[in-house]
Order: C-alpha cells, then structure tokens, then sequence
C-alpha cells in the first residue's frame, strides 16, 4: 500500500524506490550517533540521482540502508514495489541478488578472476547463465571487449571501475547503487566512469542512485538531493556544476549555523 505520509506528483509504479521516515541510530547512550533522521526520498524509475552532503551527512548509510546492505533503525524502504522494511535475511539476500546492483568506491573486484569471470560472478554464485546477447551490449557499452581476459592488476584504475559498473548492470537489476565510484580515480577515468553510468540510463533506461562529493560528477546526473546532518535540506534538477557548488556551499553553512547554534 502506498504510504499516505509521503506527498508526491509520482504514483507509486513510476518509482524505482522509495523512501519513508528513514531513521539509522548508532551506539547507545553518550555514544548514540543519529546517522539518519527521518529521511523521506522517492527516487523515479530510469533516473539519475546524485545524493550529496558533507562529510558525516548520512549519504552514504542512506544507500546502503536502500541497498539492503544495512538495517534501518526504523522507517519504510520499498524498492521495485516490495517493502523491505520487514523482510527476512533469506529475502533480503534474494532481493540484492534479483533487483540490486551496487558499485563501490573500491571496486570490489577478485584479484584472481578476470574482467569476464568478475562480471559474472555474481550470476555464477546465484546458479544463473548471463543472457549473452545482453552481456555482449553491455560489454560494447563498457568499452572492455579487448580486456576481458585481463586480471584486475593488468587494468587502470578507470578500466576496474568500468569493469565493476559492469558487472553490477549484468544481471539487469532495476536499481543501481554507486558509492562514490569515481573517488580513487583521476579525472579522465572519472569521465569514462560517469559517462557509462550515463549511457546505462539513456540507453539502457536504468535508474542509479550515486553517492558523490564532486560537483562535476553530480552534473552528469538528472537530479542532486542535499543531506546535512541526517536529513534531506535541498534538491537541484538538471544540475550543473556551478550550481551544485553553490547548494553544496549554502548548506554547509546552514549546518554549521545549526551546529554553533546560530
């Protein structure tokens, strides 16, 4: 049922994911950190959302959280229609390996695995066969077909990462996490990087949530959503760098106000 808290021009089947009071505490007591404080996000279906904030903003606990990589310590996730809030381990271990593709800042790829055998790992462990027309577009995409014999340490830092964005749309999930997938690279593999993930939502339709502290990179994107101190405080559409920038200013001058208690 779609929640009536939620106030939204989109319906609920235009929505790749959703997102309800989320809250994430951490520790207890003097020790209690509150990550999260009551994060409510829809994010479309065949779009390209950036989530920026500084440092210690929750962007990333806020995708991990709707990757099923982490718990929430209350509130509703729902992705593809399915409310993740309460489902079991088994579930949630099926949902990230049907509906979930997630790119991480490291990588995240097996040293003794080629570029091939990384890309259909995860088909492998799931006991799957990857379609091989499909892998064959997505290879084309990727730019890697004369790589994929190559190991890990016999590819740049950018061709790894394509590699990872790769291996992560393969089995055709219906939303794509990337955890700041451009920060160990320089800036011409940071430009083939994003202009795959790009590509994947133009051509490919795909809908990816990026976590990124770099304007430049949140420009490729269709839309940046602002965290400071847990909580959604700005949202930019067709954003451009010099506009990022000056979002990225403003808010982190409203959360040191907040935090001297201006």
């Amino acid at each position: 049922m779609e929640p009536s808290v939620v106030t939204t021009t989109s319906s609920i089947q235009d929505l790749a994911a959703r997102v309800v009071d989320l809250r994430k505490q951490y520790g207890v007591g003097g020790t209690l950190v509150t990550a999260l404080d009551g994060v409510s996000l829809d994010v479309r279906a065949g779009e390209f959302t950036a989530v920026m904030g500084p440092s210690g903003s929750g962007k990333s606990t806020l995708i991990h959280c709707m990757a099923a990589l982490d718990s929430p310590t209350s509130g509703q996730i729902v992705l593809g229609g399915v409310d993740i809030s309460h489902l079991g381990d088994k579930e949630l271990t099926r949902l990230r390996r049907d509906k979930v593709g997630f790119v991480f800042q490291a990588y995240n790829l097996v040293p003794t695995l080629n570029a091939r055998e990384n890309i259909e790992l995860p088909a492998a462990i799931a006991g799957r066969h990857v379609d091989p027309a499909w892998f064959d577009i997505v290879i084309g995409a990727v730019g890697l077909r004369d790589r994929l014999k190559h190991h890990p340490n016999e590819l740049s830092g950018g061709q790894q990462q394509r590699v990872a964005c790769a291996r992560a749309l393969v089995s055709r999930p219906e939303i794509v996490f990337a955890d700041e997938p451009t920060g160990n690279l320089d800036s011409r593999a940071s430009h083939e990087v994003l202009e795959f993930l790009r590509m994947s939502v133009d051509r490919f339709h795909q809908t990816i949530v990026m976590v990124t502290h770099d304007p430049v990179a949140a420009a490729y994107t269709d839309r940046v959503v602002f965290l400071a101190d847990g909580k959604v405080v700005d949202e930019l559409r067709d954003p451009t760098a010099s506009a990022v920038l000056e979002c990225m200013k403003l808010a982190s001058r409203e959360a040191t106000g907040r935090a001297s208690g201006g």
